[in-house]
Order: structure tokens, then C-alpha cells, then sequence
């Protein structure tokens, strides 16, 4: 079967769970349910809003609280006189939150396409120096890397100590200074 459009741009995309040690807890469809719950205040109004049936928001309310072993609703019983309805926990409330976060936090990144370039996806070969680490100067918060390149010159470098540790960048190691703007990063293979 032959592709009608050709060269498409190919675009990251994500789906994000949240989860514990012993497996997931919550994605987009319970923060879905969970806001819904919060909004109407009811579990079947919530459960009408999003098309989906009371026993299946139930059953993903229970999977969820199982997951993280916390309650994330306190109920009131309904009946003949009314005044029935659910409100979410200080737990669901926070898991929502730092869902949301999460969420917008990696969406701007995959949105960055400079974030890309600096991952190696996409960077101008002419942005790419390859040398050897001369000397390594931590800091507590920065650290200053000298590189001697192939071509007769050494850049310094200021990064992170964070980036250093985590890099475990040493000398004599090869590495290649990745130049943006003003700022000089390093890259290890």
C-alpha cells in the first residue's frame, strides 16, 4: 500500500502515567474522571459528562485507590431526600495537580525543538567541536571543563556540577563541545 503523503515531519508524542514501585496508578483517563468528580460533585453526574458508565468510573476509582493504597473520595449518601454526592481527597487533589505538571512540563519540552536539537535529534554538524578533556574544575555549583580540540584550540566550558557528575565526565576522555549562542554544553557518546 503505497503512503499518499510523503516527507510527513514526524512529531514526539507522549502518554503519561504516574505510578508507584508496583505498577501504574493514574493517567489521562482517571485525572479525566477525577476533575469530572470534582466538578460536578457527583460520581454519576461526572460519570454522564464523560460518556462512560457509573460502574466503569467505580471500578477505575477502586483500581486507582488499590494502586495507591489511599482513599481518593469521601462520599454522602443520597436517597428519597437527596443531598447524595462525592468530593475528591487532599490526595486526589494533589495526584491532579502534579499530573497537570507533569504533563505541561513535558509538553513544553516536546514542543522545544531547541531541547531536540541539544539531545542529538536534530544540530548543525558545524555546532559540534570533538576533543579531549584537559582538566575538570567542580565547583559547588558549576563546573569548568577544558577541552582541547583536534583543531588547535581549547574551549572551556561552564556547566553544572550535576551535568559533570552525571556525565562522569573525566580528562582525558573524549568528548565534543556543542556550541548555542553563547553558551558551550558538552556531550559524551
Amino acid at each position: 500500500m503505497a503512503l499518499t503523503k510523503k516527507n510527513r515531519p514526524l512529531t514526539p508524542s507522549f502518554k503519561l502515567w504516574l505510578g508507584t514501585e508496583t505498577g501504574y496508578v493514574i493517567g489521562k483517563g482517571g485525572v479525566t474522571i477525577l476533575k469530572a468528580i470534582d466538578k460536578y460533585g457527583s460520581i454519576s453526574e461526572a460519570a454522564k459528562k464523560i460518556g462512560i458508565s457509573y460502574k466503569h468510573v467505580w471500578d477505575k476509582i477502586a483500581e486507582m485507590e488499590k494502586a495507591l493504597g489511599e482513599p481518593f473520595l469521601q462520599t454522602r449518601r443520597g436517597g428519597r431526600m437527596g443531598g447524595g454526592g462525592a468530593e475528591l481527597t487532599g490526595k486526589a487533589m494533589t495526584l491532579i495537580r502534579n499530573y497537570d505538571r507533569i504533563e505541561r512540563y513535558i509538553g513544553r519540552i516536546m514542543k522545544d525543538k531547541e531541547h531536540w536539537e541539544v539531545i542529538g535529534l536534530k544540530i548543525s554538524a558545524r555546532n559540534r567541536l570533538k576533543g579531549v578533556v584537559e582538566d575538570v574544575q567542580t565547583g559547588p555549583v558549576t563546573s569548568k571543563v577544558k577541552v582541547r580540540i583536534t583543531t588547535p584550540t581549547t574551549i572551556t566550558a561552564v556547566i553544572t556540577k550535576e551535568a559533570v557528575d552525571e556525565l562522569e565526565i573525566k580528562p582525558g576522555e573524549k568528548v565534543e563541545a556543542v556550541i548555542k549562542a553563547t553558551e558551550v554544553m558538552i556531550a559524551k557518546e
